[in-house]
C-alpha cells in the first residue's frame, strides 16, 4: 500500500494530518501534476505500463482504489483526464471512474466522522456521484480499456441504492470489506 514513507525526497515534507498518505501528504513549490506523476511512479503498477500498454495513471487508479485510497485514486486518474482534455474520446469514461472514487471518498469520510458538521452530511453527495458515475461509464460497455464496464457501473448503482435517500440514508461502506475493481487486461 502506498504510504508517505519513502516518498520522493525532492518534495518538501510537512507534518501531515493523521491518515494522510501518498502525494497528498506533501506540499511545496511543485505543481500538483508533478506530485501525482511522482506518486504514480512509486506504485507497483508502474512496471505493468510498458507490458500492458496502459497509461500509468490509469493503472494507478485501480491500485489506489483497491487499497481504499479513493482520494489518491481520484487525483491520479484526474491527472490523466485533465491532460487529455474535454475533446478526448475517453473523457466521460475517465470522468465516471473519477466520480466513482469521489463517491467513496465521501463515504469513507462520513464513516470516520459521522457526527462532524461537514463529513456527517456526505451521504447525499456520494449517492449523486455514484449515479453520475454510472451514467458516464455506461456508454462505454461492455468492454473498454481492458475492463468490463458493467462492474464499476453495477458497483455505483448498487452503492447508490444502499445509501438510499433522505432521512433513511445509511453508509454502506465498510473498512473491513473494501470494494474492488478488477485490474484492466490488454486485448479486451
Amino acid at each position: 500500500m502506498p504510504t508517505a514513507k519513502g516518498y520522493v525526497a525532492d518534495f518538501p515534507k510537512y507534518d501531515p494530518p493523521l491518515g494522510a498518505v501518498g502525494f497528498s501528504a506533501y506540499v511545496g513549490k511543485v505543481k500538483k501534476s508533478q506530485r501525482v506523476e511522482a506518486f504514480v511512479g512509486t506504485l507497483g503498477s508502474g512496471g505493468k505500463v510498458a507490458e500492458q500498454g496502459f497509461d500509468a495513471c490509469y493503472l494507478g487508479y485501480f491500485e489506489c482504489f483497491n487499497e481504499g485510497l479513493y482520494y489518491e485514486a481520484h487525483d491520479v486518474l484526474e491527472n490523466l483526464w485533465l491532460k487529455e482534455g474535454a475533446g478526448a474520446p475517453d473523457y466521460r469514461f475517465h470522468k465516471g471512474l473519477i466520480q466513482l472514487a469521489g463517491g467513496f471518498v465521501h463515504l469513507k469520510l462520513q464513516h470516520a466522522h459521522p457526527t462532524h458538521p461537514k463529513h456527517g452530511r456526505r451521504l447525499d453527495p456520494a449517492r449523486r456521484l455514484f449515479l453520475l458515475a454510472a451514467g458516464n461509464l455506461s456508454p462505454y460497455g461492455p468492454w473498454h480499456h481492458g475492463m468490463e464496464v458493467g462492474a464499476p457501473v453495477a458497483l455505483a448503482v448498487k452503492t447508490a441504492a444502499l445509501i438510499g435517500e433522505g432521512v433513511s440514508s445509511r453508509n454502506p461502506w465498510n473498512p473491513g470489506k473494501l470494494p474492488r475493481l478488477t485490474l484492466p487486461v490488454m486485448n479486451r
